[in-house]
């Protein structure tokens, strides 16, 4: 007796009634949980299909299995490039169960329904990914039957269930298990998931083959750009009330990354919790010793580093108490409960995150229900594209992940930079790369003594640097100051120079250069070059 699932008039996934398992194929290059998973199938009296390695490990477990091969009457060929591309295999995932006339045709080529596929692809990305790997080599490892099939059988998932990741095994198990079949909704969700898939891998592949020149050489951005993003959360709105927003994440976050993080409390993250924390997390990571970064409006308002995180955060929150009011706090160490409730007795704020915290660390932060408290671990990926909208486009780049060592560095001043004021420079460079253009930042042993941020003119973000370290009651005298950019005039200098900072660094590159080394010069300042730019917009 032939079951059927009538499909018309279906117009929301609710609507799609369930589906039974008869017969299964199943074809992974990621074999995670494939074994029990088939186990369960057959105990249910599933007919299992297989190919390749996926057949071989089953048989040799004890699971029935019959070769996709043996099944279609015909070989696998052209060293396997043709095995599941048979109309005994596409017929039987792509038949309508709720048409007699598919059902007919079926029945008349001698064609069984195949109501359940579970394929993942061969690791395009991961070959292309290894060092020195040919063109040769990522052209054999696209695959084509596996896509064919997830597509055929996501098309018609009113009567088939398609799986492509390990974590939906036992869901679907379990549905067969106590329902006897699959829901509608829980096939179409795997579907939209099968899509998303293949869409990827597609993607993965047009990336990568788009880069290649005709020499052969890869050039570090394709010529046809494709991304794809899981939707993790939708937001109650965007930068604004008025407008909609979500956040979405890559299939595999780069190791280190804000969207690897496990929130442990507080309230559900906002647009702007997010793009701050985004901030905070990668300027404290710039950082080997312990540090702390407040952070506000996705600049940075106080950064030093300490012995522990708490002398850290004594001397970030020192720079400019007012703005870390309500901020984001991030720390690159273990965080303990000394800590958290100096922060929590000092000020409120929206995140706070760090790789680990002690259990009296998220006792005493439990205090706080409202505050997002964030576990982020600690390492040192980075995105592979930095993006930026436009109308009608998409500015992409690569990341700014370059690091300089007091070998980059050039000094073009008479005056020579102490000791201390080598590690000063270095300091206060690292923490620039992170403030929005134009950007000057002042400090002093580890700690940021005033920080000038995002305006039109240069000179004007030095004073707001020297007015918060004013009002913050931080002496400049002795300290250094880092510019983004280079100084177009030698005003800038001259303003640094009367605080009683002793010694810059910034870019070089103006044509007037030289009127700046000679502003140094007559302040008795010494100054330090390092070629390399950071614009943050």
């Amino acid at each position: 007796m032939s079951i059927t699932v009538h499909a018309s008039g279906v117009d929301k996934p609710a609507d799609l009634p369930a589906a039974p398992v008869t017969r299964a194929l199943i074809s992974v290059f990621d074999k995670t949980g494939v074994l029990e998973f088939a186990r369960g199938l057959h105990a249910l009296g599933v007919e299992i299909l297989s190919t390749g390695g996926t057949a071989r490990m089953l048989a040799e477990a004890g699971v029935p299995v019959i070769e996709v091969s043996d099944y279609t009457g015909f070989p696998e060929m052209l060293d396997g490039r043709v095995k599941t591309l048979h109309p005994k295999v596409h017929g039987g995932l792509l038949a309508r169960r709720d048409l007699p006339t598919h059902m007919a045709a079926l029945e008349q080529h001698g064609i069984g329904r195949i109501d359940l596929l579970a394929v993942n692809l061969y690791p395009f990305q991961q070959t292309v990914a290894r060092p020195g790997v040919t063109l040769d080599e990522a052209i054999e490892n696209i695959d084509i039957g596996g896509p064919a099939m997830l597509r055929a059988a996501a098309k018609n998932h009113a009567g088939v269930t398609v799986i492509v990741d390990p974590a939906d095994y036992q869901p679907v198990l379990q549905q067969l298990q106590t329902q006897k079949a699959v829901s509608g909704p829980t096939r179409f969700n795997l579907a939209v998931k099968a899509y998303g898939h293949t869409a990827q891998y597609d993607g993965a592949v047009a990336n990568h083959l788009s880069a290649i020149a005709e020499d052969g050489s890869k050039a570090p951005l394709p010529a046809t750009l494709t991304l794809q993003f899981e939707r993790v959360q939708p937001m109650r709105y965007g930068e604004n009330p008025h407008q909609f927003a979500a956040f979405y994440r890559e299939a595999k976050p780069a190791p280190g990354t804000l969207a690897t993080y496990q929130q442990l409390q507080g309230k559900e993250l906002s647009y702007n919790n997010i793009a701050d924390a985004d901030a905070a997390w990668e300027c404290v990571k710039a950082f080997e010793q312990p540090a702390c970064v407040i952070i506000k409006h996705a600049n940075p308002c106080g950064v030093a580093i300490g012995d522990g995180p708490l002398l850290a955060y004594r001397r970030a929150f020192a720079t400019d108490p007012t703005s870390a009011f309500g901020g984001i706090i991030a720390f690159n160490r273990e965080v303990d409960g000394e800590t958290v409730k100096q922060i929590t007795d000092n000020q409120f704020m929206e995140v706070l995150m760090a790789p680990k915290f002690t259990a009296e660390a998220l006792e005493i932060a439990a205090a706080k229900k409202n505050v997002r408290v964030l576990e982020v671990p600690l390492e040192a990926g980075a995105n592979r594209f930095e993006l930026k909208r436009v109308g009608g486009g998409l500015l992409v780049q690569t990341p700014d992940i370059h690091r300089i060592s007091r070998a980059d560095l050039k000094v073009v001043s008479k005056r020579q930079p102490t000791e201390q004021e080598w590690n000063d420079l270095l300091f206060v460079w690292n923490v620039a790369k992170y403030v929005k253009s134009n950007a000057i930042v002042f400090g002093k042993g580890g700690q940021t003594y005033g920080i000038g941020a995002g305006q039109m003119s240069r000179v004007d973000s030095t004073r707001i640097a020297a007015r918060k370290a004013q009002d913050a009651g931080l002496d400049l005298n002795g300290a250094c100051a880092a510019s983004d950019a280079f100084f177009p005039f030698r005003d800038g200098v001259d303003v640094i120079a009367e605080q009683g900072i002793k010694a810059i660094i910034h870019p070089a590159g103006s044509m007037r250069d030289q009127e700046v080394i000679d502003a140094a010069n007559e302040r008795d300042v010494c100054m330090v070059f390092t070629g390399v730019r950071h614009f943050r917009h």
